[in-house]
């Protein structure tokens, strides 16, 4: 029987979705599973152009239907929506088969970010038939110099005395870059000082003003680097101005970076079904390789870890859906998705290359790009030490200052998530609220890793009153970093736990993984208790917050079962 927390195309139904959305999701499914891994692998391997994927996309309408705000679609169109819950989905999908594809479709997204935020009514048709044409798009912010510095641009716009600009400059590390039918593209006025000159505006890649220079890796995702020279900007070309272009800049990073989870999701599962299939049909000294302990709580520390990405992003997922201005608590599970769930997909890769050996780098396996592309996530839209630092604001007011909120339910519906393009201004963070993290936990004491991590967690609420960093200390990041660490793994146990709840996971997989929670927290409070600035009280704390978690074999070897049962449990045809 299929594991069903894992996703496998074999037995894949979205039912949950309507009936359009379930269709693409499953065709997209079988037009990978059609082409077969060989195909897979050697396009990977040849830096194609995923012309071919595009066309299939198109052909489908697949990024028309699932990229269009309701407002933005046409009479007859009402698949057409903003719906995170399935965006959420073909990442996962798109992540199996190849981050190369996920890729397009992201930056597609965050081209589309300043597009949607604006007013711009000419704009927003134009981006709209070019999705139904099948275009993909590009967002215009990074520079060689400044990266994603929007304080900083040298993308120039020079007033053309008709109500319009000639724009020049260069743009860095711009995904689709090559084909996109619209660039949002982000830049400052040469007349306006200040926050007041930043421009947001839409160009062609297609104008002869518009130079691609190269594609600065050596990838079938087209990371581009171009130039304008002279471009010409007209009044409708213009999406945003002054402060809304830097609120769009950032906002677009926050729909955006949500993306990263689910890609490493799914390759995580794609690389488990391999990394599992050899190991236990490999023999060594004559026995399997699961035989050996230490195989086997690698491979179960990786499907648990796995199993928890899968949780925390499904249930944030929630948060998105809800958000509002009055409930921005998705501002701390968006960084949190981007950051620890991406970090956690590398350790899971880790582990199973472990036992895999020279295995992994063979050409003719999935687990050699994953182990690549598995890297990368951690580094796109900010990287972890940015988002670290972001998660860090919000640490006060979610552990010792919840507020009343609504119970959130499970959002599958399709709901236009339309919040997500008027988010406002890209500021306040430090005024967010959160609902009570406690009784998630309360409602699993009766696990004991589970009620070991809450003694962890109820440490750090102790160290936040009475050993916080101080003003000096606020100023070492290096030290801080440790803190967040310690504070992004509450995060993650909360929503892991309301999701576990929500579907009511079972108690040994949820227990197991919670062992591990353990063991990371008390590493990283040994790694604070050896920071250099730590005060004597902060370490004394550090190592009075270590825990050991609670053994079961019993629990272990049930867990071991379900990842044993994952060999042979999906293989792409050759």
């Amino acid at each position: 029987m299929a594991d069903q927390l894992l996703f496998n195309p074999h037995t894949y139904d979205p039912a949950h979705f309507d009936p359009e959305t379930r269709r693409l999701l499953r065709a997209t499914v079988d037009w990978f599973e059609a082409r077969g891994k060989r195909r897979l692998i050697e396009d990977y391997r040849d830096r194609a152009w995923l012309a071919d994927f595009l066309a299939f996309a198109a052909e489908e309408g697949l990024f028309a239907t699932f990229l269009t705000p309701a407002a933005d679609a046409g009479d007859g169109e009402s698949d057409k929506r903003w719906d995170t819950a399935r965006i959420a989905a073909l990442n996962e999908i798109l992540g199996f088969y190849g981050l190369d594809y996920w890729y397009a479709w992201q930056v597609t997204i965050l081209g589309l970010g300043p597009v949607w935020q604006s007013d711009n009514a000419a704009a927003r048709a134009r981006a709209a038939g070019l999705l139904a044409d099948g275009e993909v798009f590009a967002f215009g912010l990074s520079e060689k110099t400044h990266g994603a510095d929007i304080y900083n641009t040298d993308m120039l716009l020079t007033p053309d005395g008709e109500g319009g600009f000639r724009a020049t400059g260069s743009k860095y590390y711009i995904g689709n870059g090559n084909e996109a039918g619209l660039v949002s593209v982000f830049g400052r006025r040469t007349d306006v000082e200040g926050p007041e000159g930043y421009v947001f505006f839409a160009a062609d890649s297609r104008h002869d003003a518009y130079h691609l220079v190269k594609n600065v890796v050596d990838s079938s995702k087209f990371v581009s680097e171009f130039r304008l020279e002279d471009y010409p900007v007209a009044a409708a070309d213009v999406l945003h101005t002054g402060r809304a272009a830097f609120d769009a800049a950032l906002n677009t990073v926050n729909v955006g970076k949500f993306n990263l989870c689910t890609a490493s999701i799914g390759i995580c599962e794609h690389a488990m079904y391999e990394a599992v299939t050899h190991a236990r049909n490999r023999i060594l000294y004559g026995r399997p390789v699961t035989a050996f302990p230490h195989v086997r709580r690698e491979l179960a520390d990786a499907y648990v870890r796995l199993v928890g990405m899968k949780l925390f992003s499904d249930r944030a997922v929630d948060y998105f859906r809800t958000a509002g201005p009055d409930d921005r608590r998705y501002l701390l599970f968006n960084p949190m998705t981007k950051m620890k769930v991406t970090t956690e997909g590398e350790k899971v890769v880790d582990l199973m290359w472990d036992v895999i050996a020279a295995k992994g780098f063979e050409k003719d396996n999935y687990f050699a790009q994953a182990a690549v592309e598995i890297r990368g996530l951690p580094k796109l839209e900010g990287t972890v030490h940015v988002n670290l630092a972001l998660i860090l604001k919000f640490m006060r007011n979610h552990l010792l200052d919840p507020a009343e909120y609504p119970a959130v339910p499970t959002r599958l519906d399709a709901a236009d998530d339309d919040f997500l393009f008027r988010q406002g201004p890209a500021r306040g963070l430090g005024s967010v609220r959160f609902h009570d993290w406690r009784p998630a936990f309360d409602a699993y004491t009766h696990l004991p890793n589970v009620a070991r991590f809450r003694e962890q967690t109820d440490a750090l609420c102790e160290f936040v009153r009475t050993a916080a960093p101080d003003e000096a200390q606020s100023r070492d990041l290096d030290l801080l970093l440790a803190v967040g660490q310690l504070f992004a793994l509450v995060v993650h146990a909360q929503l892991v736990l309301e999701q576990a709840a929500l579907t009511e996971l079972d108690a040994d997989v949820l227990d197991e993984l919670f062992a591990v929670l353990v063991r990371d927290f008390s590493a990283h409070a040994v790694e604070l208790h050896g920071k250099d600035s730590a005060t004597e009280a902060q370490q004394t704390w550090a190592l009075g917050a270590v825990r050991r978690p609670v053994v079961d074999e019993g629990r272990s070897g049930r867990v071991w079962e379900r990842v044993e049962a994952l060999s042979g449990a999906y293989e792409m045809k050759p």
